[in-house]
């Protein structure tokens, strides 16, 4: 993992956030972007240009942001973009060659009851890039456990494994996986690869009608400081992501990250 990418809006939780994620990069030796993506709604009639104003303004803001952190000697590098939240981070990230994105839950909801607001929400469900979900003001520490949720284990996408696989090897945390069979189970959905079995400690199965149900059932007993779920078109986060606003109260394992892999399949 070299290239981690955090994306930043005007939260009271950006300063503690981006130090989580300098403190994470150092561990792996990587470098961080530290990125505003800013779109322009223009005005019938409206003969100002306002794109370099707003690209000054973004990128002063970045600089003063960063400014107000302890680098430890991580390359910290700022960029703005003008763009579409979700395309733009796609070719950025793609451009940048980025292993993770650490995002806040909230960038800009002030709304307390929110665990995952709008912005992040968006990224979280509409890309397929590995994204790193950081509680507000949690602080950096060895990650020595983590919890895995899955309803199918078959992977037929290559390195999809690779952030959680990293992580692992980096503080040989302990990986726990929690097969979850649903309603919709298919013969097979359990069937283990190697890749994935050569890191797993212990295997739980629950069944539930949903993977999510099975993590508020289980996550207590494992007491993980990660987890990992699987970004699906119907999957850990999908009732829930009719909208893309995720209320603490629906999400009360909020005080954990949560490491969100891009689809297995």
């Amino acid at each position: 993992m070299k290239t981690i990418l955090v994306p930043v809006g005007p939260s009271k939780n950006a300063t503690s956030h981006l130090q989580y994620a300098i403190d994470f990069a150092k561990a792996f030796g990587a470098k961080v972007y530290v990125v505003q993506i800013y779109n322009v709604y223009t005005k019938a009639g409206t003969m100002i240009k306002i794109d370099h104003i707003l690209e000054r303004e973004s990128m002063a803001f970045l600089e003063s942001h960063v400014a107000t952190v302890d680098k430890k000697g991580v390359e910290v590098i700022t960029r703005t973009f003008k763009g579409e939240l979700i395309d733009t981070l796609e070719e950025v990230c793609k451009a940048l060659k980025v292993d993770l994105i650490i995002l806040e839950p909230r960038t800009t909801s002030s709304k307390e009851e929110v665990y995952l607001g709008k912005t992040s929400g968006k990224i979280v469900k509409r890309t397929q890039i590995p994204v790193l979900i950081v509680p507000e003001g949690y602080i950096y520490k060895p990650i020595v456990k983590i919890l895995l949720a899955l309803k199918s284990a078959v992977i037929k996408k290559e390195g999809v494994l690779k952030p959680l696989i990293a992580i692992k090897d980096k503080f040989k945390a302990v990986v726990n996986i929690l097969l979850v069979k649903t309603p919709h189970h298919l013969e097979g959905d359990f069937e283990i690869n190697d890749e994935l079995k050569r890191i797993i400690t212990n295997t739980t199965i629950s069944e539930r009608p949903t993977t999510f149900q099975a993590v508020l059932e289980h996550y207590k007993e494992n007491n993980p400081d990660l987890l990992c779920v699987v970004r699906r078109k119907r999957g850990f986060f999908s009732k829930l992501w009719e909208k893309d606003t995720i209320l603490k109260k629906d999400f009360h394992a909020n005080k954990m990250p949560v490491l969100v892999l891009s689809g297995l399949k």
